[in-house]
């Protein structure tokens, strides 16, 4: 039976791996259980369990924090995967998968982005991954497997979407930027395309993009959320970034092109629209 190692385990993409895996052979870790930034704790921690997967979740996920802290964000982006990986590099076994972000690039595309176009990421938070990323392949060749996702919501942790059943309870109408445009991808879909990928001992280590298939701008996601949850969706009214200015600036354009992922025969992502109803549904929403 394959042994897995989950990082992250409490938040939003680490504990539905840990749900998805159900009854297999894991070791969920916390922040509190394991220190992903402690070199020698991460050490043990392989030694110990010796486990043939890693899934890393664990992420300083705050944007707009790291603008002001990005020795924080790059302890945990870029140091604590790289901890891993060379620990499963000492091990000698073990194959990490490595979760990633859309913001290492500069969202100023006009097509989905492929796992070989240029990264640029335009804020710290990106520029943490995209460092986070590069250690990882580096120091476990052959054994690594970093996935891209993007506008990930469905689990524990503050997220757009539960954002948007919020305020809908809260407010008559919601002003939503339309001018960002990215990949809406279910937490739980997620879960599901990692274990899969680590599973699957044939497909090439490397970068893998996976959401779910289609684009939308926030305006879109959250008309859609209200639609789903019984509102009146003309209850979103669209805006522009310019009226919401923020520490770290968003991509403008961040949608993700998964067909290195179906090419790699691994199982095509289905519409966010399917995924999203199925994530409300799932709530009571």
């Amino acid at each position: 039976m394959t042994r897995w190692l989950v990082t992250g385990a409490a938040g939003q993409v680490g504990s539905r791996v840990v749900e998805r895996l159900g009854g297999a052979d894991v070791v969920a870790t916390t922040r509190s259980e394991l220190d992903v930034t402690d070199a020698l704790a991460v050490r043990r921690a392989v030694d110990t369990h010796r486990p043939d997967v890693v899934v890393n979740a664990a992420a300083y996920t705050a944007v707009d924090a790291a603008e002001d802290d990005e020795l924080a964000a790059a302890a945990v982006n870029h140091l604590a995967a790289e901890n891993l990986a060379r620990a499963l590099a000492a091990a000698g076994q073990g194959r990490l998968v490595h979760v990633s972000t859309d913001y290492v690039f500069d969202g100023d595309a006009t097509e989905p982005y492929d796992v070989d176009a240029p990264t640029g990421p335009t804020g710290a938070y990106g520029r943490t991954k995209l460092a986070g990323e590069r250690a990882v392949l580096s120091a476990l060749p052959g054994r690594a497997y970093v996935v891209r996702t993007a506008w990930v919501y469905g689990g524990p942790g503050p997220n757009f979407v539960d954002t948007m059943l919020r305020l809908e309870k809260e407010r008559e109408t919601v002003d939503v930027v339309s001018d960002q445009v990215g990949s809406p991808t279910y937490a739980g879909d997620l879960a599901a395309a990692l274990i899969e990928l680590g599973s699957r001992t044939e497909v090439p280590a490397g970068v893998l993009h996976y959401a779910n298939a289609g684009q939308a701008s926030w305006f879109e996601l959250a008309r859609e959320v209200f639609r789903l949850a019984g509102a009146d969706p003309s209850r979103v009214r669209p805006t522009d970034t310019a009226s919401f200015p923020r520490p770290a600036p968003r991509p403008a354009w961040s949608v993700l092109s998964t067909r290195a992922w179906v090419a790699a025969g691994l199982t095509p992502p289905r519409p966010w629209q399917e995924a999203l109803a199925e994530a409300l549904a799932g709530r009571g929403a």
